[in-house]
C-alpha cells in the first residue's frame, strides 16, 4: 500500500514538472504565432521566433505586420522589419503606407518608407496626402498698399505631398510663412488697395510664380484667396502720429524759450535791485561829503541851507503833482 502511494506521488510530481516545462516552452516559443504565420503564407522558422525572444523583440509585433504585407502581395524581408522595429520605428504605419502606395501606383519602397518614418513624419498620412491633396489655410495676413491703406487677406493653399522630399524637406509652417510673405509683397507693390480688391487673383498668380514649394515636402497645386478685407488707413495714422509728435516737440521748445525768458527777466530785476542798492549807497555818502566840504571851507553854511530849501521845494512840488520818490527815480 505504501509503495502504491509513493508511486502515485512520484507520478504526480513528474506530471507537474512536465506541465511546468511545457508551459514554459510554449510561453517562450510562440508556436501559435508560428502556426498562424505558416497558414498565412509567411515562411518563418521556430528558431527565428526564439531568436526574436532572445533579442528582446516581441515576435507578434513583427509577424503580424509581415502577414498583412504578404497578404497584400508585398515582398518584405523579416530582417528589415526587425531592424526597423529595433531602431524605434512604427512597423504597422510603414506597412500601411506601402500597401496604400501600391494601391495608388506610387513608387515607394520599404527603405524609403522606413527612412520617412524614422525622420519623424507620418508616412501613411504622407501617402494619403500624395493621393488626396491637402488644404492648408493661412492665418489672416495684413499688408499695406502704397497709398497707406491696410489690406487683410486669408489664403487656402492646396498641396500634395512629395514623397521624394519628405526626408529633409520643410513642413507646413514653411509653406504658410512663404505664402504670407508673397501676399505682403504683392499687396505692398500695389499702387492702390482697390487694385488688390478688384483683382484678388493677382495675389495668387504672383505668389505661385515665386516657386514657394522649393525645398519643402509638398508640391503647391493652387493658392486661393479665401477672404480679403480693408483694414486701417495706416498712412493717415502715421501722419497723425508724426504731427502729434511734431506738436509736442514744438510745445517743448516753446516752453523752453518761455522758461529762458522768465529767467532772463528775473536776472534783469535782480540787476535793477543791484543798481538801486548802489544808488542808495552813493546817496548815503552825500552827507559825509557835505560834512567834509563844510570842514574844509569849500561849502558855506548859507550854501548848505539854500540846498536844503531847494530839496524841500522839490519835494513839495512832487507831492502836489502826485509823483512819488520812486516815480522820480524812474
Amino acid at each position: 500500500m505504501e509503495n502504491e502511494t509513493s508511486s502515485l506521488i512520484g507520478i504526480g510530481i513528474i506530471a507537474i514538472i512536465v506541465i511546468v516545462i511545457l508551459s514554459m516552452f510554449f510561453r517562450f516559443v510562440p508556436v501559435g504565432l508560428w502556426v498562424t504565420a505558416y497558414f498565412s503564407g509567411v515562411k518563418v522558422s521556430i528558431g527565428t521566433l526564439v531568436g526574436m525572444r532572445l533579442r528582446r523583440v516581441a515576435p507578434q509585433n513583427i509577424i503580424r505586420p509581415l502577414i498583412k504585407a504578404t497578404k497584400a502581395g508585398l515582398d518584405i524581408d523579416i530582417n528589415e522589419l526587425e531592424a526597423h522595429y529595433l531602431a524605434g520605428g512604427d512597423i504597422n504605419q510603414v506597412i500601411d503606407a506601402l500597401i496604400a502606395a501600391q494601391r495608388a501606383n506610387i513608387d515607394l519602397v520599404f527603405k524609403q518608407a522606413a527612412a520617412i518614418d524614422l525622420a519623424g513624419r507620418n508616412v501613411f498620412e504622407a501617402v494619403q496626402v500624395s493621393v488626396n491633396p491637402k488644404v492648408i489655410e493661412t492665418p489672416q495676413i495684413a499688408a499695406m498698399a502704397m497709398n497707406g491703406i491696410e489690406v487683410k487677406a486669408r489664403a487656402k493653399v492646396t498641396v500634395r505631398a512629395n514623397i521624394e522630399r519628405l526626408v529633409g524637406g520643410a513642413g507646413e509652417e514653411t509653406i504658410i510663412a512663404r505664402v504670407g510673405e508673397g501676399i505682403v509683397t504683392t499687396v505692398g507693390s500695389a499702387a492702390k488697395h482697390t487694385d488688390v480688391l478688384e483683382n484678388p487673383d493677382s495675389i495668387s498668380k504672383t505668389v505661385l510664380r515665386k516657386g514657394l514649394d522649393s525645398g519643402t515636402a509638398f508640391e503647391i497645386l493652387s493658392i486661393d484667396i479665401a477672404d480679403i478685407d480693408v483694414g486701417r488707413n495706416i498712412g493717415a495714422s502715421l501722419q497723425m502720429e508724426q504731427a502729434e509728435a511734431d506738436k509736442n516737440i514744438a510745445q517743448a521748445k516753446a516752453e523752453e524759450r518761455r522758461s529762458m525768458a522768465i529767467a532772463q527777466e528775473q536776472e534783469m530785476l535782480a540787476e535793477v535791485q543791484k543798481m538801486r542798492a548802489r544808488v542808495v549807497e552813493a546817496e548815503a555818502e552825500v552827507p559825509l561829503a557835505l560834512a567834509e566840504a563844510l570842514k574844509a571851507g569849500k561849502l558855506g553854511v548859507m550854501d548848505y541851507y539854500n540846498m536844503k530849501n531847494i530839496n524841500a521845494d522839490t519835494s513839495m512840488r512832487d507831492s502836489i503833482s502826485g509823483l512819488g520818490e520812486s516815480d522820480r527815480d524812474q
